[in-house]
């Protein structure tokens, strides 16, 4: 009796709460008047008196920015900086605000607080009464907080845990300490000991071989005050159920939360390329919760979205609005792309391919890594994101990786890929370290994960999301994880593993096909989605570092995996981001051996040295180890490169490590000297971003020597057909013409196309071999389209003299000016430079034959004079001892 009464009072107050008036809701970000102090009572008071006072906060933010903002702390990137700002990742913090809300606010059905992130332990008061208790960077959290909220003034304090201090004592505890990733090199972990794998949250903010360890804490996203009346629009996604040609077939997906029945329209409009306007519409009668809503669209003749260098990256603009009694409830408004993606996995002779197939045309992925910018995220412009994905388009890449160890990029970066065309293979946040078997710390990696994908799947740039980086491949062979699995006994080892397994293989891509039907999803990086053992040269994705752990450069000649998605050297910043980074001190000044690294038992850059070593020389001077060790970096991954693309379809992709630099890298920590970017972290091209402009070229000539062999081929990613010329000299150092051959050939559309094997002694003769080198051309129309040189010997034992290298710059009738450098006898890795000028050159890092000149455009706000004074121009020549 008493539940027929409930449901009929139920039914006698729905047309109640419908009639309701309602209003439009209320959002007001709370990024103003805040405030950050050490947390009352923490240790570190007594060294930094001043911290525990009230400082300005900037929201989005960290306490490190705002300490430096308050002079209380130097920038970690320059000299001792890093070491000096370990103690605030070792400390407690608190920030507050007061904020006011009216009483029209306070009448509305629903006022929410919203954090887009929070770094990461934090507990969240509102007038005294603490709210929540976050624990995951990675998410978003919502809060009902009408209840505590009053007309006037009302305070906001969050307290934010180091998650060093909170986290050390459990793992110390642990009979069997979990493999991580990067020990701390500062003693507040003791070694082997890892609290981040315990933690939610960028795993390199606790150093890693490219980044110092700087662990962030604060209000990392924006915080925002919503109120609203009993209706809110939760979800709006547009899923593709067909696409061919003629027709597109899409499910409009609308998701209204409701506190109670209520009658209410809801319209989708969908705006083509063209400005054309489709609109839906349907009324609704809500129930009290989550309601799904579906609007069915057809779009006549669609224009697909493509990735770079096969189409245009066509865009419809869709947008949902919810109204009732006139009032606009809730919109949302995004981009879509119309456009199909598999992974095509087909056995062959190789074994079994991995293949990224976009609207039915089979891409080999060109690209990088991308690493996150900056070890505090919040201190990353849009504007310079912009800019490292259009430097990636600028160098024919047409996928980045965007890897697990970091965080999940802002919506911005994905729009900008989206018009650019770029795809993106998306990690999630699991780098390397051995996630622990917790219920708890699963379920909250669950609801990271249904936040992200909600958040993302609508971006047609985002092709495929994996599990992790590096997981499988750790278990698998890496000595840490097999002692860690010997502790703890077949029967543990075999639990322990189910429930990696779990994660990767089973949870993550559920989540994936529930809230993003149709999206790729991997099981991990290097893997066979878990289909096998991991990094395998036969099936699926590899990472190759053997070359850079001691494995000689040549070995990129005979590697060739299904898909190389991580390989990669390290180099040098240019020489201005060195200077800026060494503040007093001048390059100049230094010796070639820098002392500090806690890496490779503190050999500092011994590795590169190693290799210029082997492969180059010894370099004379600092300044000369800088260009030397991009000269390095940048012909190391072009040989890596054209293997790879020579050899398709056994190979159909390529992604080194990495396009940009987290920090100006000089000396971390982890790792000494170097960094592994083609972009500096300043977006500077290094040499080795020049010569991916070339070697990822759509079309080009690979010309590679091989085990006593030059190996010839012309490669395309055009989709037609088309002819050409070819043409392999071999040239004297001087000048003099030793062979030639070539002919006409018809490039086959999406292919590698051999054209020619040829002993050394059959090019050679009996020419000198390190006097020598051999040149091919690809010619189109009767204008070559590529060039590559190949060496019979190492650079080191190469024959050079003096090339006598000119270079004049003059304006250019349109703009701009034009540079032209000439050389008289070989020139190899011929590098331009312009000092403390900011310039853009068309090309850099090339090489020249005897007696060659090319003009080269150069963008820069300097003057002529300017840029003439600040000019420089060298090579290989003169670089060694």
């Amino acid at each position: 009796m008493t539940r027929l009464l409930l449901v009929l009072l139920g039914l006698l107050l729905a047309p109640l709460a419908s009639a309701q008036p309602l209003l439009s809701p209320i959002t007001r970000t709370l990024d103003a008047g805040w405030q950050v102090r050490l947390l009352p009572g923490d240790a570190s008071a007594k060294a930094h008196k001043r911290a525990a006072r009230w400082l300005p906060a900037t929201i989005p933010g960290s306490v490190q920015t705002d300490l430096m903002a308050a002079r209380l702390l130097a920038d970690p990137w320059v000299g001792e900086g890093e070491r000096a700002a370990q103690w605030v990742g070792l400390s407690d913090w608190q920030y507050r605000s007061v904020f006011t809300v009216d009483a029209a606010m306070l009448a509305r059905h629903d006022v929410d607080l919203v954090f887009d992130g929070l770094d990461t332990f934090a507990a969240v008061r509102v007038n005294g009464t603490q709210v929540l208790a976050a624990d995951n960077m990675f998410r978003t959290w919502r809060v009902a907080a009408k209840a505590l909220l009053k007309p006037g003034a009302n305070v906001i304090e969050i307290d934010f845990a180091s998650p060093i201090k909170k986290l050390l004592p459990m793992a110390l505890a642990l009979k069997n300490q979990l493999p991580g990733a990067y020990d701390s090199a500062f003693g507040d972990e003791p070694k082997g000991v890892q609290t981040a794998n315990y933690v939610r949250k960028p795993g390199y903010h606790f150093g890693w071989d490219f980044t110092p360890r700087i662990v962030t804490l604060g209000i990392s996203k924006p915080v925002r005050i919503e109120a609203y009346d009993g209706v809110r629009l939760s979800g709006f996604h547009m899923q593709q159920v067909h696409l061919d040609d003629d027709v597109a077939v899409l499910d409009a997906k609308v998701e209204i939360t409701a506190a109670a029945p209520r009658d209410v329209e809801v319209r989708v409009d969908i705006t083509a390329p063209d400005g054309a306007v489709q609109t839906l519409t349907r009324t609704v009668t809500l129930f009290a919760g989550t309601n799904p809503i579906v609007l069915p669209a057809r779009i006549e003749k669609p224009r697909r979205w493509w990735p770079v260098g096969y189409g245009a990256p066509d865009l419809y603009a869709v947008k949902a609005t919810v109204t009732a009694q006139g009032e606009t409830l809730g919109q949302a408004a995004h981009d879509i792309g119309l456009r199909t993606v598999e992974m095509r996995r087909e056995k062959d002779q190789w074994g079994r391919g991995m293949a990224f197939v976009v609207n039915g045309v089979p891409i080999f992925a060109k690209g990088a890594n991308f690493e996150p910018a900056d070890s505090i995220p919040s201190r990353v412009p849009a504007a310079r994101t912009d800019a490292a994905l259009e430097a990636a388009v600028a160098a024919n890449m047409n996928m980045l990786r965007i890897w697990g160890g970091g965080y999940y990029p802002d919506d911005a970066l994905f729009d900008k890929a989206d018009r650019l065309g770029l795809m993106l293979w998306q990690d999630f946040m699991f780098g390397n370290a051995v996630p622990p078997n917790d219920p708890v710390l699963h379920e909250s990696t669950r609801a990271e994960a249904i936040d992200q994908v909600r958040r993302l799947r609508n971006h047609p740039s985002l092709v495929m999301w994996n599990g992790n980086n590096e997981v499988q491949v750790g278990w698998e062979r890496w000595g840490d994880r097999k002692a860690f699995q010997k502790a703890l006994g077949a029967d543990g080892q075999e639990l322990f593993g189910a429930s990696i397994r779990r994660l990767f293989d089973k949870d993550l891509r559920a989540i994936v096909k529930e809230h993003a039907p149709g999206a790729l999803y991997w099981g991990g990086s290097p893997t066979s989605d878990y289909d096998g053992p991991s990094d395998k040269l036969n099936d699926g994705d590899m990472h190759y570092w053997q070359t850079w752990s001691g494995a000689p450069l040549d070995d990129y000649l005979t590697v060739v995996p299904r898909f190389m998605s991580e390989f990669g050297l390290q180099s040098m910043p240019g020489l201005r981001t060195t200077r800026e980074f060494l503040g007093k001190r001048r390059p100049e000044d230094l010796p070639v051996q820098i002392v500090g690294s806690a890496y490779d038992s503190g050999k500092g850059n011994g590795r590169i040295l190693k290799y210029l070593h082997d492969d180059y020389g010894d370099p004379k001077s600092f300044v000369d180890y800088i260009y030397l060790s991009q000269l390095f970096q940048a012909e190391g991954l072009e040989l890596s490169v054209i293997r790879q693309r020579a050899s398709r379809p056994q190979s159909m992709g390529t992604l080194y490590w990495t396009l940009n630099d987290t920090w100006p890298g000089l000396i971390n920590s982890i790792w000494a000297g170097q960094a592994w970017g083609s972009i500096d972290f300043h977006n500077r091209w290094k040499a080795s971003h020049y010569r991916a402009r070339r070697f990822y070229a759509p079309v080009t000539i690979g010309a590679q020597h091989i085990k006593g062999e030059t190996i010839v081929t012309l490669i395309s990613d055009q989709r037609a057909a088309f002819g050409a010329q070819w043409r392999l000299r071999v040239l004297d150092r001087d000048g003099a013409l030793l062979s030639e051959r070539g002919g006409d050939v018809t490039a086959a559309p999406l292919a590698a196309t051999p054209l020619a094997k040829i002993a050394d002694a059959d090019l050679l003769g009996t020419a000198d071999p390190k006097r020598s080198v051999a040149v091919a051309e690809l010619i189109v129309d009767g204008k070559t389209v590529a060039r590559q040189f190949s060496y019979f010997v190492h650079a080191r034992e190469l024959t050079l003299s003096d090339p006598g290298l000119a270079a004049t710059i003059a304006a250019a009738p349109g703009g701009g000016y034009t540079l032209t450098v000439s050389t008289k006898t070989l020139a190899r890795g011929v590098w331009i430079d312009f000092g403390t000028l900011d310039a853009a050159l068309s090309d850099n890092a090339f090489d020249l034959a005897a007696g060659d000149s090319v003009t080269i455009a150069v963008t820069s706000k300097a003057s002529l004079a300017q840029l003439r004074r600040s000019l420089t121009v060298r090579s290989f020549y003169g670089a060694t001892k």
